[in-house]
């Protein structure tokens, strides 16, 4: 519509209006573009990380071919680093794979012959030969790429914003059509009466509505750089507004991603010297044995020299060395509990099963006594990812705020449940079997109640997270991995934490830059901020259309009066619009609940608004006719009371409480004091209009100013009938 009134203002020849109407679609088109044109595609992004060759057994010899050419029934060889390029059925070996792609494990998953290993798998260990079972889409894989290509974006804003300029169209429409209608049957010139509708149908649509939100994301979204926050999406901004449940993944979000030590269950041994042995059996390079060396004491290991080192591997389960003290020799083991437990004879599962209660993994260490072959247990170290310093606070602020935090991981449920612990979380942990066991009516209750879910696949997070959104919630999701893409995209608003894979920041809305999710909170509020400032300029606008355009349309049929000529009303756009974009640098309290757009609400405040405004231009009119001001004076009259209170609108609509509850921002009151002078300097000097005198226009701040107030009170006692 707003287009269609540019080619209309080209066609008639009024220039103003079509140069105000193009810059305002300009800039709206700009700021938009200039935010988002560096969006990826998620799908190519994806497709980067599947295998590109394979070794496949065809016609009686090992071949290597380009993935995409694999078939069901393959027999296919996967080794050390390679990615699976298909859902292989292991045949034949041992391995360990790193799933993190699919399931955010932070660990290397040990496979063996009959287990399924999953197309973007890593092999961190040993070789396998197996069987494909599945290719392209029809692979775990495929299902998350395929999850996201199906997500179809859309935005809460942008359909609240439509319906508000649908509104004001429609009733511009129809008063306009009213006005035309009764001009006809009195015989007045039907060219001079649509070149008039027109320019009042160019006043009355909120041409500026589209700019100043965006510009008010746009300048949000600055904002939240400085806090190592970067929006992809503008509309992001106002969702997070909205954002009642906070689904967070919990490895690399919650939990700092480095595999840690704790104190380890000891037999007869210190736990120093426990993470001296495990260190004598270890090599960096990998997870566990980093955890472990970086608890050794560095002196002591010194002293002794490894001179045999047989490293871990899938089939002994186990690492080794001989070691050399003071010309005495001896052996020291760590591995897999149960292998420790089988080689000294000592049953350790009941320690193992405690320290697995706790969601803890566990290592357990061995060294030879007595220069012989026989092995003691020395202790067994716990192991787990510890979370991040700022989280429990974090998540405590979040709660305070309206917003609960669900943790979503592929971790088995009893790691997820010690971690809910420590960040002061309820352990109410469902595991995503349990999840897709039930009746999908029964889902959304379900997820509701929970307090986070573990061991879940890509589609998993994405049910939680439409489950959720089905049953009314606003739903964020934070995640790093490729796992997590589906889910980003399907939530409301998706959020690649710092360390992200291309394929999470692709489907994210928003990308932190800084570790952690304590960014979480400064986002929320510059986005609760946000969305006062859009609300309020809504209001604005809908109860300044409301009063120009039933103010003038109501003179015209009732007094046969056109109390504004075209040019004031141009004069009024210009004076109106432009210099509202200032509204995005506005000072605004964000609230402590998460922020909903209650469009009956809104409208109805903003009528009565628009209403309070009518009346006080009709009691003003009458008071200039009983002073027997000329009708050419008389619309200066109330072009300048148009100008004047325009402004002041903005005031009263900025705040739920009293306009002087909070200080307005420096550039939005000035630009407004500002439009209004000029508006006055026209006025007095007789620009464009009949001159007023300097005591005439002091007289009419004054009325402005009163009325102003009774605006205020009006707009408090609507909030409070309207609960908004």
């Amino acid at each position: 519509m707003i287009e269609v009134a540019l080619i209309l203002s080209a066609l008639v020849k009024h220039w103003a209006d079509l140069y105000i109407i193009f810059v305002l679609l300009l800039v709206n088109g700009v700021v938009g573009f200039w935010q988002e044109h560096r969006a990826e595609n998620a799908i190519e992004v994806l497709k980067k990380h599947l295998a590109l060759k394979a070794r496949v057994l065809r016609d009686g010899e090992w071949r290597t071919l380009q993935a995409r050419f694999l078939v069901p029934g393959d027999v296919v060889r996967v080794r050390i680093g390679d990615i699976v390029p298909a859902d292989i059925e292991i045949l034949d070996g041992k391995s360990e794979f790193d799933e993190s792609a699919l399931t955010g494990e932070s660990l290397p998953v040990e496979k063996k012959a009959g287990d399924t290993i999953y197309s973007g798998s890593i092999c961190r260990r040993g070789e396998i030969v197996g069987v494909v079972k599945a290719t392209g889409e029809k692979t775990y894989f495929g299902k998350t790429a395929k999850l996201v290509e199906e997500v179809r974006e859309g935005s809460r804003f942008q359909k609240v914003i439509l319906k508000i300029g649908n509104y004001l169209i429609v009733l511009a429409i129809a008063v306009i059509l009213v006005v035309i209608l009764v001009s006809i049957s009195r015989n007045e010139s039907i060219l001079e009466m649509l070149r008039f509708s027109l320019v009042l149908m160019v006043a009355a649509i909120p041409a500026a509505l589209p700019a100043v939100m965006s510009v008010t994301m746009a300048v949000g979204a600055l904002n939240l750089a400085k806090r190592e926050a970067i929006v992809r999406k503008l509309v992001a901004i106002e969702e997070l507004a909205g954002v009642d449940i906070l689904c967070s993944d919990k490895t690399g979000t919650l939990t700092e991603n480095k595999l840690t030590a704790g104190d380890p269950v000891t037999f007869e041994f210190s736990k120093k010297d426990v993470f001296l042995l495990a260190a004598l059996a270890s090599e960096s390079g990998n997870a566990i044995d980093d955890a472990v060396l970086i608890r050794a004491d560095e002196k002591k290991l010194k002293e002794y020299r490894v001179v045999e080192f047989i490293p871990w591997d899938p089939v002994r389960k186990r690492s080794e060395a001989a070691v050399e003290k003071d010309g005495r020799t001896f052996r020291v083991t760590k591995g897999a509990p149960q292998v420790i437990s089988e080689i000294t004879g000592e049953d350790l599962s009941d320690y193992v099963d405690e320290l697995a209660e706790k969601g803890y993994r566990a290592i357990a260490v061995a060294v030879t006594v007595n220069h012989g072959d026989k092995w003691k247990t020395a202790g067994i170290i716990p192991l787990y990812d510890p979370p991040r310093a700022d989280s429990a606070e974090t998540i405590k602020l979040a709660r305070d705020m309206g917003v609960e935090v669900k943790m979503v991981t592929g971790d088995h449920i009893a790691i997820a449940i010690e971690v809910a612990k420590l960040l002061n979380m309820s352990t109410n942990i469902l595991s995503a079997k349990e999840l897709m066991k039930l009746k999908y009516a029964d889902v959304a209750r379900v997820v509701e109640d929970v307090s986070g879910f573990a061991e879940v696949f890509p589609e998993h997070k994405y049910v939680i997270v439409d489950a959720l959104q089905k049953h009314g919630h606003t739903v964020a999701m934070t995640g790093d991995g490729i796992n997590d893409a589906p889910a980003l995209k399907k939530a409301d608003v998706g959020i690649a934490v710092a360390g992200a894979t291309d394929a999470a920041k692709s489907a994210a809305d928003i990308v932190f830059t800084s570790p952690g999710i304590s960014v979480i909170i400064d986002a929320i509020k510059e986005s609760r901020r946000i969305f006062q400032r859009m609300q309020s300029y809504a209001i604005y606008r809908i109860a300044e259309t409301i009063r120009l355009l039933f103010f003038i349309a109501l003179s015209i049929l009732v007094f046969n009066f056109y109390p504004v000529t075209a040019t004031m009303i141009i004069l009024l756009a210009l004076l109106n619009d432009i210099p509202i974009l200032s509204i995005a640098y506005d000072n605004v309290v964000f609230s402590r609940r998460p922020e909903k757009w209650n469009l009956e609400s809104l409208l109805a405040v903003a009528t009565v608004l628009g209403i309070t405004g009518l009346i006080s231009s009709f009691t003003l009119y009458f008071i200039a006719v009983s002073m027997s001001v000329d009708h050419e004076t008389l619309k200066t009259f109330m072009f300048l009371k148009l100008a004047v209170a325009g402004h002041l609108t903005i005031f009263v609509t900025r705040t739920r409480k009293h306009f002087w509850s909070v200080k307005p921002g420096r550039l939005l009151f000035w630009s407004a004091v500002g439009t209004k002078i000029a508006a006055t300097i026209f006025a007095v000097m007789g620009v464009l209009m009949a001159p007023v005198s300097v005591e005439y226009a002091g007289l009419i701040w004054t009325y402005c100013l009163v009325w102003f107030l009774i605006s205020d009170y009006v707009k408090i006692k609507c909030y409070q009938s309207f609960k908004i």
